[in-house]
Formats: structure tokens, sequence, C-alpha cells
């Protein structure tokens, strides 16, 4: 491909070396030099591309894209261009690379601190029950076609991103859901392409800290970027930052929620109960009017689905479409229904911060269960303030806590139960501690009473349970199974 086609739509100064070239390969990792391609030099968290300029150069590349100087290549062989910003000269050349596959697809963005995931596959569900073939990239994985791809980051590095695209536009995938991190946004890993819908869900205080973001406000803004990048931006109307995210925004506005001022609304809301199910309906009224049921509980539910609604409607999916999805939907991990047993309810849950925990717990309560049964564990070698916080949050909300292991990474998994306890006993809430994850499980189903809803927080889709650098097999639907048939051999 030449160089300058590559370029196209960039700013950059050629500091030295040919323009007239043809270029094999785009590459950023250092480690996949090819002969004659062009070398992105990206910094990242640990490494910095710029410091393997020399290296990379004697292994073949031809051209080296950077932001600042590479002394060290100077009189050398290779040309090389300066842009501002490396990662959003990436999106770009990547776009361009790939054949902007982005153009040949309906492109639907989804942003927001809780939701996404569970947002995009009630898409992906309603638009494949109405005849689309539809692409999916989120935090569990990426799905083209058939292919189902394990996922590394929730919004994939650009250039991965326009390869996926590219490869689901070889499917004859009509569409793509993808979920939009604001990591993702901050580092232009979305850039090179319009999308066609862009969906703000919610936020509240998350992703504060190193290696995430410095502030809220920094966070606020890198969600805010979408409606900048979007032609029609969807958005949660009782959402209280909702006005924020919209400054500066440059799409068409559509709003959604429970309150009477948005386009799109939920009235009649009503919690669903049915033997060992949990579930919510609706009124959809406003720019659609039908009525709704939703197998997973709360009042997030609610809006999830209203998302799911409000977006589809830009593909004029027929109502009995909707509905009938809707009931067909379910997200691996996310208020994931398990079933064990007709007299109470077990559930999974990702939820694996104070935030999301209370959240949940708070749901599930409306339900007004014989017992709320919370079990989690807290991650090792993480923030001790959030086992704290999540052990408070259980001892207020739950009737029965389980606490034990998550993955433990190099912690001891009772020094990590020992600071959740710590929390808890701030509260009256009763608890016992069990180590060994499947034999908490076991003593979950095995003490479920009529009436119960038991939640198992934190693993979520997860399947595996870290230990001391090694990534164990470990997928609690497989427990729950073994569980199970020990039981029945019993």
């Amino acid at each position: 491909m030449k160089l300058t086609d590559l370029l196209c739509k960039l700013d950059y100064e050629c500091i030295q070396g040919s323009m007239d070239l043809e270029v094999g390969q785009v590459v950023y990792d250092s480690r996949k030099i090819t002969e004659g391609c062009l070398f992105i030099c990206i910094a990242g968290a640990n490494f910095d591309g710029h410091d393997f300029a020399a290296e990379v150069v004697e292994k073949g590349a031809r051209v080296l894209v950077v932001s600042k100087e590479v002394p060290e290549v100077a009189g050398r062989d290779v040309t090389v261009l300066k842009v501002p910003d490396t990662r959003y000269a990436m999106a770009f050349i990547s776009a361009a690379y790939f054949g902007y596959p982005a153009e040949k697809m309906r492109i639907i963005g989804v942003t927001g601190t809780k939701g996404k995931t569970t947002t995009t596959y009630m898409v992906k569900s309603i638009l494949e029950n109405a005849g689309y073939k539809v692409g999916l990239v989120g935090t569990i994985e990426v799905i083209i076609g058939r292919e189902r791809i394990h996922a590394g980051n929730t919004t994939p590095e650009s250039y991965e991103l326009q390869e996926y695209f590219a490869r689901m536009v070889e499917a004859g995938m009509d569409a793509v859901v993808m979920e939009v991190s604001s990591q993702g946004l901050m580092l232009h890993r979305t850039q090179g392409f319009v999308f066609d819908l862009g969906i703000f869900t919610n936020l509240e205080t998350d992703h504060i800290g190193p290696n995430e973001h410095a502030s809220f406000e920094e966070y606020l803004h890198c969600k805010s970027l979408l409606f900048r990048q979007c032609r029609v931006g969807i958005v949660n109307g009782d959402d209280s930052h909702v006005d924020a995210v919209l400054k500066g925004h440059t799409c068409q506005v559509e709003r959604y929620g429970i309150g009477e001022n948005n386009d799109l609304r939920a009235e009649n809301v009503r919690l669903v109960r049915k033997p060992g199910e949990l579930g919510v309906a609706f009124r959809v009224e406003g720019l659609m009017d039908f009525d709704v049921e939703v197998p997973t509980p709360g009042r997030f539910s609610v809006y999830n689905a209203l998302t799911a609604i409000a977006i589809c409607r830009h593909f004029n999916v027929r109502e009995d479409d909707i509905k009938r999805a809707l009931l067909a939907v379910r997200v691996k991990g996310r208020i994931e229904m398990v079933k064990v047993s007709e007299h109470f309810t077990l559930l999974i849950d990702y939820a694996h911060n104070a935030m999301a925990l209370e959240s949940l717990l708070t749901s599930l309560r409306e339900y007004a269960p014989n017992r709320l049964v919370c079990l989690f564990g807290c991650g090792g070698n993480r923030s001790r303030q959030r086992r704290y916080e999540m052990g408070e949050v259980s001892g207020r909300l739950a009737d029965l806590t389980i606490i034990t292991s998550d993955n433990p990474r190099f912690e001891e998994p009772q020094d990590i139960i020992n600071d959740i306890k710590t929390g808890i006993t701030r509260t009256e809430g009763a608890y016992v501690e069990i180590i060994d994850r499947k034999e908490a499980i076991r003593y979950a189903i095995g003490h479920g009473q009529e009436g119960d809803i038991i939640i198992l927080a934190g693993k979520g889709h997860e399947d595996y349970q870290e230990i001391k650098g090694v990534k164990y097999p470990m997928d609690e639907r497989t427990l729950i199974r073994e569980i199970l048939a020990e039981q029945t051999q019993n």
C-alpha cells in the first residue's frame, strides 16, 4: 500500500527519508517487525516504542511514525514521520490500512459506567432476531459470526479494532455493537471512523486511580468524547451527569429513561417473580408504544432494555421482534440466573466493587426475599479499601454473607478475607467464611431456603482463578453442575 494513502487523513511532518514508498504492513509491537513495514512508536505504561527505533530499523522497518525525536536513526535508510500523537495517528493509519471497514457497516458504540455489556448483548439479540448479521466487541469477547475471541481490553487497540471490523465486513456483518470504555476514548482507540449511534448509559465515580483516570472530571470528559464522534447520540436522560457528558456534542440527541421529559420512556414498571426466576416488566411509551418483559431483575434491567430498544428503533425493528428477543437474551455473568431449585433463586454477577454490589443487592431486596445471601471474595494485589467497603455493603444489605476467595493473585486468601471481615464487623450482618470457592458455593446451595435469593458476586463471566501468577480453570457454572451431580450421587 502506498505510504501517502495510509496518511491521507493525518497531519504530519516528514523529518527524513522518502514519501514515495510501498508499505507492506503496519506494526506497533517491536516484536512483530517485518521487512518494509511501517512502525508506529507508541508510549505505553511500561514500554515506549521510541526506545526501540534503532532496533526496529535494524530488523527491516522502513517507516517510523513518531511523536518525539529519535536521533539514533538519523541518516539511516528509514522514513521518519512526526505527528502530534502516535496513538491518534495509529487509529487513522489502521483504518486506511484495512480499507475503512467501519464505513461498510453501521457502528453502535455504548459507553457508561454500568450496563455496557448487557446492553450490547441485548442489541445483538434483538437485531439478529430481526434478521441482521451483527458483530460484537466487548469486555467478555469479540464475536464475528460463529467465532468467539477472548477479549483483552473492553475496547481493543485501534489496529486490532480495525482488523476486527475488516473481518466482520468479510463475514457479511450488517452492523457492529461495541462497548466503548473511557480508556479507549482517552487513548484514541475509536478514532479513524464515525459511530452511527453513540450511547450513554450512566456515570458514577469509578476507574479513578493509577493507570486509569486522574480525576472524575477527566473520566467524565473522556466519556463525552463519544458524542463528538457519532451521528446520533442516545443518552440516559435521567442520569445527573447527562448534560455534562453532552457538553460540546456535535450529534443529534435522543433521551430515554423513566422521567417524563424523555423521548422514549418506561412506564408502569413492575417486578416479576416466578419459581427460581426474577424479572421486570414495563410499558414503552413516547417514540414507541408497547409492553415488554425482561427476565433479569432490578431497575437497571429496565434501563438496559430501554437503551437497547432506543437503539434498535433506528433499525426499524418490529415490536414483536424486540419483545421476543428481550425474553430470550442471556448475558454471561451479568445477573445470570442459574436454575438449581424451584424453591430459591441463584444468580451469578460480576459486581466486584462496593458501588456495583450495593446497586445489585438493593435491587434484589425489592423482591422481598426470605433471605438475601451474598457470596463474594476480593482480588489480591488490589485496594484493601475496596475489601472493607464491599464487606460493609454486604453486611448491611445481605441477611447472610459467605466470604470466600476470588483471585488472590500473590496474596494469601485468608488475609483478604480478614480485610473483608473488617468491613462486615462495622455492621450487624451475619457471615460465614469458606476459603475454597467451590465449597462456599456448595454451602450456599445446600443451605438454600424457600424464597431465598442467592447471589454469587465478583467472578461473573470469568472462567479462571488467578493464584501466584497462574490462571487455573474455574467457571462457577461448572462448579454448580459438579455440586448438583455430586448431590444426586449421594
